[in-house]
């Protein structure tokens, strides 16, 4: 087929990664992105601004592992941005102050797909449609889902083609149906940064009028970045003021939490990086029981150290997703940490998270009007699905040999292309 042939782009802007693919004729590549280890199909979603006067208001950045290369050559006068697509959908963030600059989030957005189209090479460039995949449900606390289409709508107008949505899950089922020739009805569990989402999805044999009918959907604003707030809050924010106290006048009062959730959330970290809150934790240093404590978490803040300890979780994690424990370890803002952790304490801490995909799963099932007995097969996508305690519940549920993986991080991007392909995509859009 030649390149010159109508395509169309599928999109997983995902919280910790994004993954772009194209389709002709209904046949899927993923895109492969420049990055500094050379070509690679997972595009990390993160942003790194650094002051420059020879660019635009004197302010430079960088995408993707880009962004990871800039950090870490020069992190003192870096801002490191990483999951800001959490904040998509809420209304509190009005935007990310960077070097004094104002940035909204489809500032930020747009930033972040300029970079990613140039590390395509063009291949964005000329394309029908733009299939864009969104979570059933998005991350935060009531989330507002028409600011969140906005905020997309504007983020992704620059592409400049015909544009649609399309649930995460589905683009996930659109790849498995690619897989297998058997009509099957399968469960969908799609495990991202910030959400969990699940569809039941009906495929029909090879040659259908409509190959994939979708039954019903669910989610929760719940992945893999509370399993990382977990193990912060537990091994970390202890040492950072958690629990502890300051004086108020005549009175001795708890510090309020919301520093430290802001803190353990990769998606708010970075963004406390800012002249307001740094002047009300200085005030809340002082007036400390234990003011060093709060020192350090200025510290973690101010010498940008979000990424070191976003690196030092996920090696963690991945370690106890093979073993029956792990080591934890993180130095810097004089801060020395290095704590055994077990699978069956990590286990016991992510439980509550744990609990509430099940929920999801029961309600996507209920909107479907399927029972559990009546799945065929489930397909495990998104890197979260790697983790043993979410594997493990849907083996306990479904059984081992009706579960099936593969292309854990790119088969939404490339259902999503392939969606685009077909004739009539209403079935699909969102």
């Amino acid at each position: 087929m030649p390149d010159s042939a109508p395509f169309t782009l599928g999109l997983d802007f995902g919280t910790t990664n994004s993954v772009a693919a194209v389709a002709r004729g209904g046949v899927s590549d993923l895109l492969m992105l420049d990055s500094p280890d050379g070509p690679e199909a997972a595009f990390r979603s993160a942003l790194c601004f650094w002051e420059d006067e020879g660019f635009r208001k004197g302010i430079a950045h960088e995408a993707g592992p880009w962004a990871i290369a800039e950090y870490l050559a020069y992190p003192g006068g870096s801002r490191f941005l990483q999951s800001f697509k959490s904040v998509a959908a809420n209304a509190t963030f009005e935007h990310a102050t960077i070097f004094e600059r104002r940035y909204k989030f489809e500032q930020l957005g747009g930033a972040f797909l300029e970079k990613m189209a140039l590390r395509a090479k063009g291949a964005f460039r000329g394309a029908s449609r733009v299939i864009v995949g969104r979570p059933v449900v998005y991350a935060g606390y009531r989330p507002d889902e028409k600011l969140a289409r906005q905020r997309y709508d504007a983020m992704f107008a620059g592409l400049g083609a015909e544009l649609h949505y399309v649930y995460e899950p589905l683009g996930a089922a659109f790849s498995y149906a690619s897989r297998i020739s058997e009509p099957a009805t399968i469960l969908v569990a799609d495990f991202g940064g910030g959400t969990s989402d699940f569809s039941v999805v009906r495929i029909e044999a090879p040659g259908a009028v409509q190959r994939c009918v979708p039954l019903g959907h669910d989610g929760v604003g719940i992945a893999g970045d509370r399993f990382d707030a977990r193990i912060v809050d537990h091994l970390v924010m202890p040492l950072l003021g958690k629990g502890g106290r300051y004086r108020s006048f005549d009175k001795v009062l708890d510090i309020p939490p919301g520093y430290f959730a802001d803190f353990a959330d990769w998606s708010r970290l970075a963004l406390m990086h800012n002249k307001r809150t740094m002047a009300e934790l200085e005030s809340l240093r002082r007036s400390a029981l234990d003011p060093e404590a709060i020192g350090r978490m200025m510290a973690v803040i101010e010498q940008e150290l979000g990424f070191p300890l976003h690196e030092a979780v996920g090696q963690v994690k991945r370690e106890l997703s093979v073993a029956e424990s792990a080591v934890f370890r993180f130095a810097g803002a004089g801060l020395a940490i290095e704590a055994e952790v077990t699978r069956a304490e990590f286990e016991r801490w992510i439980a509550p998270d744990v609990a509430a995909m099940e929920a999801a799963v029961d309600r996507a099932l209920a909107k479907a009007g399927v029972a559990a007995a009546e799945i065929d097969r489930v397909f495990l996508t998104g890197g979260t699905s790697l983790v043993p305690r979410v594997a493990r519940l849907f083996a306990e549920r479904f059984g081992d040999e009706r579960i099936a993986t593969g292309g854990e991080l790119t088969s939404i991007a490339h259902g999503l292309a392939l969606i685009g392909n077909e004739p009539d995509i209403g079935a699909w859009v969102v």
